[in-house]
């Protein structure tokens, strides 16, 4: 897998952060100590670090969440940007190549030896290159000593033993190149473009971990061999282990396995490859036929900083204040009647090699490329004039020590997956791992002193005229309306002329005006052997209860009640598919959308009305201290929402832009997807493509009417909590926001549509698209008895027909990258099943990938499936109830599907019963009964050349 890392990532931006709020800590009798600021940054103690006799590092925490599981990684400090000019793309092949065969795991034995252990490939045993490092990802169980112990020798194996058979070099080939085949498109296109002028003509802009097509066709093994040899080396190593286990057992098997790897000799010197700084304003207009949007961005490159003292790290705090603040004001643009564009935003981050940057970003509406940047640049010049207030950085502040503190709550319940991404930073970017201990500490003693003029400041370090970059990118139609790069520098160079000082406007009244009157919870019912407690309160309202102690600091909830739009004729659908969406962006009782996101800084909660078409609810989340907030929140969604025409208008507006820019420029991809969406609901109004005409059909008031008639009755609603609470403390809450929801005896029903997948067989084909790449999808439906005996064997013949075709259409005849095949099914409005092959290939392909799945179907359907095979699926599923079950998340999902269904609450405990009754016998019934006759075959290829 290629990882291309030009992330711009829109967190908070210091890097320390883990995000995840526990009680404010007493403050000390005893004056503190005063702050070092110049002394390093500590690491967190609870990591063994260390370094063998030939050069490589290794890190090992013990961590049980999940319990019985071990994160491990094998890093190496080697990508793309050091292959030479006959190895482009030899870093990405060698990462493929690991899977294919190595001195203790010959050819495919290693996938099938983690995926009869419960391991996933794909999903959990992964790899990717980026331009400076390559790291392999292996998740395992601990609780099998052979599984555990045999994890290491892989490890092992990927940095010294590769076999490297070149029969295997040449198979990978058609592989490699069919990923390279998915990436192309017009994004590939313009990068191509844009990179030498974006990166400076540096090594990065010449090696893209992907490759070229020549050498990836042509290179013989042993150029591949050369760069196995210089680069997978012990210096430029490091192991990493995070998990349920031993650290001293694990650092003895680390120090055998990987001691015995000999250093090497005269090394090849690890060139740091940089991107050199211009003092001019590079402008880079591109166009394709298959871009639908015009983006502009905005580029201001900065050596990058690197993290070491105390005074760095409240640095990074002050950046990530900034990014905050200026976030949100770029957001509340949106919020207007009229929006200058379709989406924006301005951050600093780390961005490639040596440099950070600062980068603005805006996707014009209506191709209107001044307005969109000059709009973005115009809250850059605003921050420059004025400076933030007072009022946002102390909302900033809030939400800044909220996160850490919701870190520090589950520091405990940290899942192993989140460290060691922490230390593969560590290795390949020297960047410092501090213990959440250690830091949110730290952040109490120092934001309260970091001043305003501090971060308004920072806007001067980001925003500069020399090492900058300017890169539009616009559809081909356009081009001839697309302002010059004189035009272009004058838009940046001129931004901030005749502003005024950003007005911070809130809001100080509470959520509910008036208080509501609850009522009592008058049925209790335990389902023990789950832990699960139903109340039924008196107004009808339905409350399912599952306590756990997986968070420290979580609490999910859930609400749903049939009916959603089924229940509206043609005429309302698109108000009605759009009423919870225009309710939310009104705000709710007194507060407009802006001023709620004010309001609710620096809390953790989160609730979001949705109507459906078979029914109606709402997600949330909330940390157990703003839980009763949580609640008004909901309570007051239900029973005011709030009409904001001005925002919805602009929304529109912007919706209304967008779609038109899909229709003048229809990618291929959306064609297809548009073909298959209306295909598959057999060309019913309600599965046809959004269009901008159907916005104008939208009326606002009957959009609200619609919305309220679905929340007017809680009677007939089922709530759900998961997380962290005890009943005896929630129940007052509940009674009083739940139990004060209006409620009548009646009981809705959705309301059968009759749309259906069409029965029979069906085959089309979409002609779209310049490149060489056609998609494939086979879908075959029909009607299903609900049962869980049903959808297991469902599940099991997905499994077990995947991995087959990931063994035949891309391991023997390397014609995908990827093919997933997928089960759904749903008990309402009837049951039924849709069962979907995927792939990517090429258009010389097609048909020779088809027949080869139909051969695979017609085996299963004469022979069931290999034992093998099932046993991997039920090794598979048990693995992953065994982590699900202690995850809120899971449980949350789970009880909604349980209850919305009416099904047993308690049915995921049988699950060793209906693993049983898979065997080679049901695999065989349920491919002839699922895999039937009726069977769409839906096909995207390239334009044919006139």
């Amino acid at each position: 897998m290629v990882r291309f890392p030009l992330s711009i990532s829109l967190l908070l931006g210091a890097s320390m952060v883990m995000a995840q709020p526990v009680p404010k800590a007493k403050p000390a009798n005893t004056k503190p100590a005063p702050l070092n600021l110049n002394a390093p940054i500590p690491l967190d103690p609870d990591v063994k670090v260390g370094k063998l006799p030939n050069g490589l590092t290794y890190y090992i925490r013990k961590n049980a969440e999940p319990k019985n599981r071990a994160e491990l990684r094998l890093v190496i400090r080697a990508g793309s940007v050091l292959e030479n000019e006959n190895q482009q793309g030899l870093a990405h092949f060698m990462e493929h190549m690991e899977f294919n065969g190595t001195k203790n795991f010959p050819k495919n034995e290693l996938v099938n030896f983690l995926q009869s252990s419960g391991v996933r490939f794909g999903a959990d045993l992964n790899a990717y290159t980026g331009f400076d490092e390559t790291v392999y990802q292996l998740p395992v169980p601990t609780d099998s000593v052979n599984v555990f112990t045999n994890a290491f020798q892989i490890l092992e194996d990927w940095a010294h033993n590769a076999t490297l058979d070149p029969t295997e070099i040449d198979k990978e080939r058609g592989v490699v190149l069919e990923e390279r085949r998915l990436g192309r498109g017009a994004g590939q296109r313009m990068r191509d473009q844009y990179f030498p002028a974006l990166l400076n003509n540096s090594q990065y802009s010449k090696r893209l971990p992907i490759g070229t097509e020549q050498v990836l066709t042509t290179f013989r093994p042993e150029t591949l061999r050369q760069f196995y040899k210089d680069w997978y080396r012990p210096d430029l190593m490091a192991v990493i282990a995070v998990g349920d286990f031993d650290v001293k057992q694990v650092e003895g098997i680390i120090r055998e396995k990987f001691g015995r790897i000999p250093a090497i000799k005269n090394p090849k010197p690890r060139t740091e490859y940089d991107i050199p700084a211009h003092k001019d304003t590079k402008v880079v207009v591109v166009t394709d036929p298959e871009q639908p949007n015009t983006v502009v961005q905005v580029i201001y490159k900065r050596p990058e900083i690197k993290e070491k003292t105390l005074n760095d790290l409240r640095e990074s705090i002050k950046r990530g204040l900034f990014n905050t603040m200026l976030g949100n004001r770029i957001q509340e643009l949106t919020q207007r009647a009229n929006p200058p564009f379709l989406g924006g935003y301005s951050n600093y981050s780390d961005f490639l090699g040596n440099i950070d940057a600062f980068t603005s970003i805006a996707v014009a509406k209506e191709g209107n490329v001044e307005r969109a940047i000059r709009a973005v640049l115009d809250e850059n010049a605003r921050v420059k004039q004025f400076g933030f207030t007072p009022t946002e950085l102390a909302r900033a502040k809030q939400e800044f020590m909220t996160n850490v503190e919701q870190a520090y709550s589950e520091r405990n319940k940290t899942r192993s997956v989140n460290f060691v991404n922490e230390y593969v930073q560590n290795f390949t970017d020297k960047e410092p791992y501090t213990s959440i201990d250690f830091y949110y500490d730290f952040l109490k003693k120092v934001q309260d002193g970091i001043k305003l003029d501090e971060v308004n400041i920072l806007v001067d370090q980001f925003i500069h005229n020399d090492n900058r970059a300017v890169i539009v990118m616009a559809p081909e139609k356009d081009k001839a309306k697309l302002p010059t790069v004189q035009q272009i520098l004058s838009y940046v160079n001129d931004a901030g002329k005749g502003l005024t000082a950003y007005e911070d406007k809130t809001l100080d009244s509470p959520l509910l005006a008036k208080q509501p009157t609850g009522s009592p919870v008058v049925n209790e019912k335990q389902i023990k052997d789950i832990g699960v407690t139903e109340w039924t309160l008196k107004n009808g309202v339905r409350v399912v209860l599952k306590p756990t102690d997986f968070k420290n600091d979580q609490i999910l909830f859930a609400a749903s009640s049939l009916g959603g739009t089924s229940l509206y004729d043609l005429k309302d659908f698109p108000s009605a598919r759009f009423s919870s969406t225009l309710a939310a962006m009104g705000g709710t009782g007194e507060y407009n959308q802006v001023q709620l996101g004010k309001f609710l800084a620096g809390k953790q909660v989160s609730v979001f009305p949705y109507v459906g078409e078979l029914s109606e609810g709402l997600n949330g989340s909330a940390a157990p201290k703003d839980l009763e907030t949580a609640l008004q929140l909901l309570y007051s969604y239900f029973t005011q929402p709030r009409k904001d025409a001005d925002v919805v208008k602009g929304f529109l507006s912007n919706q209304r832009s967008a779609l038109q820019n899909q229709i003048n420029t229809p990618t291929p991809q959306r064609v297809f997807q548009d073909t298959v969406t209306v295909t598959l609901g057999n060309n019913n109004p309600r599965r046809q493509p959004l269009k901008p005409e159907d916005l104008d059909k939208i009326d606002l008031d009957r959009a609200l009417q619609i919305y309220q008639d679905r929340f007017a009755n809680a009677g007939d609603f089922t709530f759900i909590f998961v997380g962290n609470f005890k009943e005896d403390q929630l129940k007052p809450l509940i009674e009083k926001y739940l139990g004060g929801l209006p409620a009548t005896d009646k009981n809705e029903k959705f309301k059968d549509l009759g749309i259906r997948i069409p029965s029979g067989q069906i085959s089309k084909t979409v002609y779209r698209g310049l490149d060489p790449k056609a998609a494939v999808q086979l879908v075959y439906s029909g009607d299903l008895t609900w049962t869980s005996e049903t959808t297991t064997q469902l599940d099991a013949l997905a499994e077990v027909l995947e991995i087959k075709l990931i063994e035949k259409l891309r391991e023997e005849e390397s014609g995908v990258y990827g093919v997933s095949a997928s089960a759904a099914y749903a008990k309402y409005p009837v049951p039924r099943y849709t069962f979907r092959i995927n792939f990517g290939c090429g258009p010389e392909n097609v048909e020779k990938l088809i027949a080869k799945t139909q051969e695979l179907i017609n085996d299963v359907k004469q022979k069931g499936a290999l034992p093998a095979d099932i046993a991997k699926f039920k090794a598979e599923t048990r693995r992953e109830t065994e982590v699900q079950l202690k995850d809120n998340q899971f449980w949350l999902g789970y009880l909604q599907n349980q209850y919305y269904n009416g099904d047993a609450p308690d049915e995921v405990l049988h699950e060793e019963e209906q693993l049983k009754k898979v065997t080679v016998e049901s695999t065989k019934e349920a491919a002839t009964t699922y895999l039937g006759s009726n069977y769409i075959r839906l096909v995207l290829m390239p334009e044919k050349k006139q």
